[in-house]
């Protein structure tokens, strides 16, 4: 099984093999108000199960550590796909999860997230928490476009 992608976003539904995100792919999580800091936020995950492993169970965790390698989060599940009727022989099949929870950013810093198959690092994506003044800055002004 491979992991397709592995996607932040403020939030996420995975409905009919379909993922819906809100506020997805950033990398940077700018944290007004001070710190510790509680944000909601979600991942979107998106897996490939090849024709030989489906009708098995297979373990997932998806963790998010600090840059001390401190666990900030783990999320444990079990995922197990079946062959449809009429999936052409070979066929590799797509499934979307969505996890959301609540981010507790003790301080600002650079973060990882790890997804795991059967205990193996499948796929990592980095990001930072930084703090923000609390005042939404201006968006740059419009180019003209020649």
């Amino acid at each position: 099984m491979d992991v397709d992608f592995l996607i932040l976003a403020d939030a996420a539904q995975a409905i009919g093999g379909k993922l819906y995100m809100l506020g997805g792919g950033w990398d940077v999580l700018t944290i007004s108000g001070g710190f510790p800091a509680r944000y909601p936020f979600a991942i979107g995950l998106g897996l490939t199960v090849p024709w030989n492993e489906t009708n098995q169970r297979h373990n997932i965790t998806v963790e998010i550590t600090d840059d001390d390698g401190q666990q900030a989060a783990t999320m444990t599940g079990q995922l197990e796909v079946g062959r449809p009727p009429g999936l052409p022989l070979g066929h590799p099949q797509r499934v979307v999860i969505a996890l959301n929870g609540v981010l507790e950013a003790e301080k600002p810093g650079n973060f990882v997230i790890i997804a795991r198959i059967e205990d193996q690092e499948a796929k990592r994506v980095h990001f930072r928490i930084v703090p923000g003044s609390g005042v939404a800055a201006a968006p740059p002004p419009a180019q003209p476009v020649s």
